[in-house]
């Protein structure tokens, strides 16, 4: 047994070995003209990654996530396609953001799909190349300066540091068109290897609200299996400076036989505001941890998430939240949808340490099983030293209520029909918390379309 694992792992590491290695040969021939922080920045992560092993069920954190297939694929970095046009992309471009959209397609930039016609001045979106020279001074001070110990695949997406999505705000600006940030896969017949990387800056009293979509060209709905698998390895990096307000909302919708690991790290100072509202319907495989430090006193932070698979779909999402100054606020609400075979995770943990005194925190995850099969592990932590707070959390696990099916169909609805409304007013309470009048209808759409066809 112990040699057989031993042989296991081995084989792991040197398929990954050989990613990042691949990665880090790759990106040095494309380094003419860029900033020099940036090799310095992709060798240390693949000399770091190299001494890691790769994530298995005997780790903690993926305990209930199997990686074995994932860690067996020799993925390959893919380039843009350069068949997709405007007229490929019009499912994903919402109403609201004509002209303030930056889309990347299997990872690269393309301007010529991208408009940013209505963005105010004092607002960079684009992509790290075209920053400003008065903004490539400081960028080194935010890009991989997350206050956390790196992880393996965050460790794999700096390896290839390329193409970067920077939203900037600059100070006292107050964004009103919302931005949307769309990255599109286009699966082929290699196994694509696509490493998406945001920065969002929101310097002192600026407000902006943007969207991070991830979704794929299919030929008919996002949640098919093409047995072209591709892994998406996304890292997002967001800081708000002091009494800044962001709205973020994270969508995924990959195709139905990829895989989508995210990691999202969010830095707040003094009276700043973040909203999260995280969608996850698609992918094989998809995880996504998201991390927040609350870094100054009246610090609000709210999370809420919605999480839907079914067939053999697992959906794994981790967060943590810590809190280190009084007066902090955060509310967390995660629900999930599982039918048939389909595996929700969720694991929520709350850090309150001695000098958060009068912090509110307060973290619910509530599921909803539609199958007998259907399997859900949940473990919302909450870990207290402050002595002056007022804290709760709590998941609850449940299925259709005989009594509410009975009550709708007493009033003339089919139980088809009894069971996909009840779905829906589950699913609602989270979407409409989106702030893109377009971008929660198309997705209820979503959630109904799956509901149906379960």
């Amino acid at each position: 047994m112990t040699t057989s694992i031993i042989k296991k792992s081995a084989r792991i590491n040197q398929i990954w070995e050989n990613i990042l290695l691949g990665l880090s040969k790759e990106r040095q021939s494309q380094a003419v003209g860029e900033l020099q922080f940036l090799s310095k920045l992709r060798e240390d992560a693949v000399s770091e990654a190299r001494t890691l092993n790769f994530p298995t069920r005997q780790d903690e954190d993926w305990r209930f996530a199997d990686l074995s297939e994932l860690s067996n694929i020799q993925f390959k970095p893919t380039k843009s396609a350069n068949t997709i046009s405007l007229e490929n992309l019009s499912p994903f471009i919402l109403p609201e953001v004509q002209e303030s959209r930056l889309i990347f397609v299997n990872g690269e930039y393309v301007p010529e799909l991208s408009n940013l016609s209505a963005l105010p001045e004092g607002v960079y979106v684009g992509n790290l190349m075209e920053l400003p020279e008065s903004k490539k001074a400081k960028v080194v001070h935010y890009l991989g300066k997350n206050n956390e110990e790196k992880d393996f695949f965050t460790l794999t997406n700096t390896a290839d540091l390329y193409q970067i999505a920077i939203v900037w705000v600059d100070p006292d600006i107050i964004v009103d068109v919302p931005i949307d940030l769309i990255f599109v896969s286009v699966p082929t017949d290699s196994h694509n290897l696509i490493q998406p990387r945001v920065l969002m800056i929101a310097e002192t009293g600026s407000n902006v609200t943007f969207v991070e979509n991830y979704t794929a060209i299919a030929q008919e709905c996002s949640s098919v299996v093409e047995n072209k698998p591709y892994l998406v390895n996304g890292v997002t990096e967001i800081f708000l400076e002091n009494n800044a307000h962001i709205n973020h909302s994270r969508i995924q919708r990959e195709l139905g036989d990829s895989f989508h690991i995210g990691k999202t790290t969010i830095t707040q100072n003094q009276e700043s505001r973040y909203i999260c509202n995280d969608i996850s319907l698609g992918a094989k495989l998809s995880r996504h941890t998201l991390n927040v430090f609350q870094q100054g006193k009246q610090t609000e932070t709210y999370l809420s998430g919605l999480t839907m698979v079914g067939s053999l779909q697992i959906s794994d999402t981790h967060s943590a939240v810590y809190l280190d100054y009084p007066h902090g606020t955060i509310h967390q609400l995660h629900k999930c949808i599982i039918d048939d075979h389909g595996h929700g995770i969720f694991n929520g943990k709350i850090f309150v340490q001695k000098p958060a005194q009068l912090t509110n925190a307060t973290q619910l995850n509530r599921n909803l099983l539609l199958s007998s099969k259907a399997r859900i592990d949940t473990k919302p932590e909450l870990q207290i030293t402050a002595d002056n707070v007022k804290c709760s959390h709590g998941a609850t696990i449940s299925q259709l209520e005989s009594d509410e099916l009975f009550y709708l169909q007493s009033r003339g609805l089919s139980q088809n029909d009894a069971r996909n409304l009840l779905i829906d007013a589950f699913a609602t309470e989270i979407l409409d918390k989106l702030p893109l009048k377009s971008l929660r209808q198309r997705l209820a759409q979503c959630v109904a379309c799956r509901t149906l066809e379960s």
